[in-house]
């Protein structure tokens, strides 16, 4: 049986916990094979970011050109970008290879420490977001995207309307009463479940990756987007130490 490929272009976190160790994980427990570009180096555990230090974005050109030398990849996700040069190199290399992105615009560690420069998102809303098929926001991240505050589900809705004009998005909902809203041109609420726990490092990884593995398998994205849910919530009722576990498969 042929295996797929898929490629997460993020940061590295030691931890394991999320960034593309995290993706590639996932990948696996969903029987993708998964490739990563590295975007940056971090000094982090799962309860702060000590220390960021990016590639360059000549290097992370490189990466993606070898990888894509070798596998035939279609679907991709970005994670960590970090700058407005690493943005820009790694949408030019979307739009060279005609790759289907989704696109985690992480911006701040569950933890609370900064993961992007000041101009990032001006550049991610530029030049990578119109090329996606689908971003994965948490309600903070959706804030900034926006430029609204969300307070409530009608808030999130707003939001995602005007995101929506750039490209179809799903605003998750941990801060939602579990619930996810997506926008393709219609709003759908999707019904989730909030689960007690502390094991939510890299929760928005695993989201974005598992999304990405169910569409290589041949799921639309509203499918895509409601089966990655319930392996989060899996992967959370699941969690070790604080971390999502995908080891485990659904």
């Amino acid at each position: 049986m042929k295996i797929e490929s898929a490629m997460s272009i993020a940061g590295y976190d030691p931890s394991g916990g999320a960034g593309v160790l995290n993706d590639i994980k996932t990948f696996s427990a969903l029987g993708i094979y998964g490739t990563a570009v590295i975007t940056a180096l971090t000094a982090q555990n799962i309860y702060r970011v000590e220390d960021i230090f990016p590639v360059t974005p000549d290097f992370i050109e490189k990466e993606i050109e070898l990888i894509l030398e070798q596998e035939n990849i279609k679907y991709i996700k970005t994670g960590m970008l970090y700058s407005k040069e690493i943005v820009r190199s790694v949408a030019k290399k979307i739009s060279h290879y005609d790759l289907e992105v989704v696109v985690d615009p992480v911006m701040v560690a569950g933890s609370g420490g900064f993961l992007s420069k000041k101009n990032f998102v001006n550049s991610l809303k530029k030049h990578l977001l119109p090329q996606a098929i689908l971003t994965t926001p948490n309600i903070s991240e959706a804030e900034v995207l926006s430029g609204l505050k969300i307070e409530d589900e009608d808030d999130a809705i707003e939001a995602a309307l005007k995101i929506g004009e750039i490209v179809n998005v799903v605003i998750t909902g941990g801060h939602l009463k579990g619930n996810d809203i997506y926008y393709d041109g219609d709003i759908k609420v999707i019904e989730g479940e909030m689960i007690k726990s502390k094991n939510t490092h890299g929760s928005g990884c695993t989201y974005s990756a598992a999304i990405t593995a169910y569409l290589i398998k041949g799921f639309n994205i509203e499918e895509s987007i409601i089966k990655a849910g319930e392996f989060v919530t899996e992967s959370i009722r699941n969690g070790y130490k604080g971390t999502l576990n995908q080891y485990w498969k659904i």
